[in-house]
């Protein structure tokens, strides 16, 4: 029972990061969808770890294809941070997307990869049926 209320806890921690990004875009004061690119990150960024997770061994050693995947994912959420703040910050006279906004799709990434990251914690737990992801 712990698994579900889990994954109920981590599926509505993701629909608060998805209301943070989609309020930056779609508030009046705003109004730009520039903003919503981050989703692009958002899928992108699980994925070469799951790729690492299918096809490493755990030997215990330090292993090649896991330290690259952690890698690209590093910089993936990297990206999804920068890719605001530089909509924000160019071009000086005119930006694209309002601070607020920025703060709003800074805030939804911080609680989204949060949850990615506890779901992939709650997978490696050997006590959940999840954990054959």
């Amino acid at each position: 029972m712990a698994g579900v209320k889990a994954l109920v806890t981590l599926a509505f921690s993701a629909s608060i990061g998805l209301m943070f990004l989609i309020l930056a875009c779609a508030l009046p004061q705003y109004n730009n969808w520039w903003p919503f690119f981050v989703l692009m990150f958002y899928v992108l960024a699980p994925i070469p770890s799951i790729i690492a997770r299918r096809m490493s061994e755990d030997t215990g050693g330090s292993n090649s294809c896991k330290e690259l995947a952690y890698f690209v994912t590093a910089a993936l959420v990297v990206s999804a941070f920068g890719l605001p703040i530089v909509l924000a910050r160019s071009p000086v006279a005119q930006p694209v997307i309002q601070l607020g906004a920025c703060a709003l799709v800074l805030a939804g990434n911080v609680v989204t990869f949060l949850t990615i990251w506890g779901f992939f914690i709650m997978a490696d737990s050997d006590d959940v049926e999840y954990s054959m992801w």
